[in-house]
């Protein structure tokens, strides 16, 4: 055995807890359905939740997709380890994120509004009449996901270490737990489709909130306030290290550190709308106002997130040692050790149950957007033009539940660190594809080959700047996120980097094709598709309307 007590008061509230939001989970495939819907059998009903939900259920449907688990577990676990660059650049990125949302992410929800749009490359191929250019961006998207599920995972693993259970001796032992309740997300997810996170999230929220807020009361009056445990963190991350000859972290960024911290918050704010979840949790609001209203409100999740953060700090002070099975230090543990250390249990209970099903939100969410983009971009584009909407529905239902399975293998069949470095990559990969949104979004200019050219070039220069940096200390490759721009010293992130040189291609190679007057694509969309709102009708109904003529 692993020789660390089962806390059975934690555990329990943590399997009631876990038990309530299961139930809620398949409870959802009856709320907010219309009456005239039997069953949720099309995109817009299992994959949108009836492209339905008001303010304050999109503002906890995004805060639980976009603050998962992982960040939970991680950004005060990089604080703990490594200090301010790896983990508070989170803080000011969600900041920089809102006017994105405010400004982008709404154009976008207009014109899917109007033409039905699932997802971005929905969106991408209708606008550049572009098959090859839309699975490029579906592809990318179920890629960078894929890891991204898995690492929720990571989060309620953690939590299942620190509560006792697992052994380094016994697999099944430790991997049982984790496997029941994906097989229950599983479940609840292909029954409810995008309803069940969406009623959860609230629940997962609410706790979330209450554990940072007494943590961040109640910590620092015990371990003697801020500037105390500000000086132990001061001193922990200035230690030189024995493997590195280097100071073991960075307490405050330095002028060295500048253009790795504000690359890194940028290219992360640009990135994170990108992914398939946050589009899903656009898409599923029903007005252009929500999107909007909730870019206004959720920068509370951001004041959430840093004093969550500041914990990895506290965990310095508090002397917490987050060991793992096999007897080794793992960071990701930090937060679940701080909290049934230093709580009563039934406390550390809640805290814990809180992260646990901070992963099965966003992986729910993750699940259904890869799903959607294999159904409408993949399968109907290359398969199955003529695919109804039952069917669509159909399928994205099987391959949600293949996308989950696969993310259990990766994480019971490789280590850790490897969906770590699979993540980084997906950052990286993801962010590639904002040239081919976004500016679809405001112009017709680029070209659709061109786009495409310099996707590709965007992935390969990210792939391999990231395989070339080396961890210091174990000399793995994909040993960071930040590289310096080739032929200077000037340090950024490797996305931000891959996504100029994509830009700059795309923009010559618009220039050279358009020289040479290669035709375009059928362009679907209208300029009044990017102002609509939820009292516009669609396109369908348009043409419809116009086929039928005007009413005497």
């Amino acid at each position: 055995m692993n020789g660390r007590p089962i806390d059975w008061v934690a555990l329990i509230i943590v399997i009631l807890l876990f038990a309530i939001v299961a139930v809620m989970g398949f409870l959802a495939a009856r709320w907010r359905r219309s009456k005239e819907e039997t069953g949720l059998h099309s995109l817009d009903e299992w994959g949108l939740g009836g492209r339905g939900f008001g303010t304050w259920i999109t503002w906890f449907l995004l805060g639980g997709d976009l603050y998962t688990a992982y960040t939970f577990v991680a950004v005060p676990a990089a604080m703990w380890a490594t200090g301010a660059v790896s983990g508070f650049f989170a803080v000011p990125y969600t900041i920089v994120l809102y006017p994105i949302i405010f400004i982008i992410m709404s154009r976008l929800w207009s014109v899917s509004h109007r033409h039905g749009y699932v997802t971005s490359a929905d969106f991408v191929g209708g606008r550049y009449g572009s098959r090859w250019l839309s699975l490029a961006v579906a592809v990318t998207g179920i890629v960078a996901t894929m890891p991204y599920i898995a690492l929720q995972l990571v989060g309620i693993k953690a939590v299942l270490t620190v509560l006792g259970l697992g052994s380094p001796d016994n697999a099944l032992l430790t991997d049982l737990p984790l496997i029941l309740a994906f097989v229950v997300l599983a479940a609840y997810t292909y029954t409810s489709g995008l309803r069940a996170p969406a009623m959860i999230a609230v629940v997962k929220d609410l706790l979330i909130y209450l554990a940072v807020i007494v943590a961040v009361i109640y910590l620092p009056i015990k371990f003697g306030g801020w500037d105390s445990i500000f000086g132990a963190a001061q001193t922990k991350l200035g230690t030189v290290s024995q493997a590195t000859g280097k100071p073991a972290g960075v307490f405050i960024p330095t002028e060295g550190s500048y253009s790795a911290y504000w690359t890194l918050a940028l290219g992360s704010a640009m990135a994170l709308f990108m992914y398939p979840h946050s589009v899903t949790g656009v898409l599923a609001s029903k007005a252009r106002n929500t999107i909007r209203r909730n870019a206004a409100i959720l920068p509370l999740y951001s004041l959430m997130l840093g004093f969550l953060a500041l914990l990895g700090f506290v965990a310095i002070k508090a002397g917490t040692k987050p060991i793992d099975l096999d007897g080794s230090t793992n960071p990701q543990l930090v937060v679940p050790q701080l909290f049934l250390d230093h709580f009563p249990s039934w406390f550390a209970g809640i805290a814990l149950a809180a992260i646990a099903i901070g992963a099965l939100v966003p992986a729910a969410i993750m699940s259904i957007a890869a799903a959607n983009l294999f159904t409408r971009n993949v399968y109907r584009d290359f398969f199955r033009p003529d695919a109804d909407p039952k069917t669509e529905a159909n399928v994205s239902k099987i391959v949600s539940l293949v996308v989950k399975v696969g993310a259990l293998v990766f994480v019971i069949g490789m280590d850790q660190s490897a969906a770590i470095n699979m993540q980084l990559l997906g950052g990286i990969w993801i962010l590639q594809t904002f040239p081919a949104v976004v500016a679809g979004l405001y112009t017709r200019w680029f070209d659709r080959w061109a786009l495409l050219v310099g996707w590709a070039v965007g992935i390969a220069f990210g792939t391999i700047s990231a395989y070339n940096v080396v961890n210091p200390v174990t000399h793995a490759h994909f040993g960071g996120s930040t590289a310096a721009i080739p032929g200077t010293n000037f340090t950024v992130y490797i996305a931000v980097t891959a996504f100029a040189l994509n830009l700059i291609v795309a923009v010559v190679l618009t220039l050279v094709l358009r020289a040479f007057k290669i035709p375009q694509g059928l362009d679907e969309t209208r300029p009044s598709d990017f102002g609509a709102d939820e009292t516009d009708p669609k396109v369908k109904q348009i043409e419809v309307t116009n086929q039928m003529g005007p009413i005497a």
